[in-house]
């Protein structure tokens, strides 16, 4: 192919530093490589059945990483950063949303990786411990990856079939991140854990302690009368489509 149609790619900095990654991934250098948005990027975002399955975000990315890497294995915060780089590459780093009945531009250039400390675990090992503080139960856990979340998923709407008032997401997802309690590592013993004895002040501050240590990018501003901690920015279809709310 002609070099005047070559895509142009940027490499984008994970929030993980690539230090929770196996060595033998390409993921743990700490960067991956994506292209810019093509018109084939506007039809996967448009796609109504993608929209519909709730995946045009994943499919839009997988089109865009440039990186020999398995999808499944990113984690979360790092997926957002690469969400949020396709964004400015796509459609430039502003970004026009509405707070307290004003218009609010958001420059995404400016918006900091929470990154991940890196006396809480052993390099490339995905894992972590807390104490819990009512309790006193020592649990490891993990981060959850693109192909965790979709385990969870799965299994929240298997349970949604059998019991359509229930709300089981929160559990769920504890039950998929937690590794061990007390040393205990099996799986239906876990599962037992969390829905029996895993207490609402101990579930609360473990999430706190997980959202606090996360890697991930700050998907936070700071609008004039707003909160102390500032306020969520809306990543919806609009904001990788700009054209979408025309």
């Amino acid at each position: 192919m002609d070099n005047k149609f070559q895509f142009p790619t940027e490499v984008v900095d994970l929030p993980s530093k690539g230090l929770l990654y196996s060595d033998d991934s390409p993921l743990s250098s700490g960067r991956v490589e994506i292209k810019y948005m093509t018109a084939k990027e506007e039809d996967i975002l448009t796609n109504v059945n993608y929209l519909e399955k709730g995946i045009v975000v994943d499919k839009l990315l997988q089109s865009l990483i440039v990186t020999k890497i398995d999808y499944n294995d990113l984690l979360i915060g790092d997926k957002n950063a690469l969400l949020v780089a396709a964004r400015i590459l796509g459609y430039g780093k502003d970004y026009t949303v509405r707070y307290g009945g004003k218009e609010h531009t958001i420059d995404l250039t400016q918006l900091k990786n929470k990154e991940i400390s890196e006396d809480l675990f052993e390099k490339g090992k995905n894992e972590f411990s807390f104490s819990l503080p009512t309790s006193k139960v020592e649990v490891k856990f993990k981060f959850l990856t693109h192909g965790d979340e979709l385990g969870v998923q799965e299994e929240v709407q298997g349970l949604k079939k059998l019991d359509k008032e229930s709300n089981p997401e929160n559990s769920t997802r504890l039950k998929h991140m937690i590794l061990s309690v007390d040393g205990e590592t099996n799986p239906g013993k876990i599962r037992q854990f969390v829905d029996n004895y895993f207490l609402a002040l101990d579930s609360r501050a473990f999430r706190s302690y997980v959202n606090a240590i996360q890697p991930d990018v700050d998907l936070t501003f700071h609008p004039d009368g707003g909160p102390e901690g500032g306020v969520d920015i809306p990543v919806g279809i609009s904001f990788l489509w700009p054209d979408a709310g025309l």
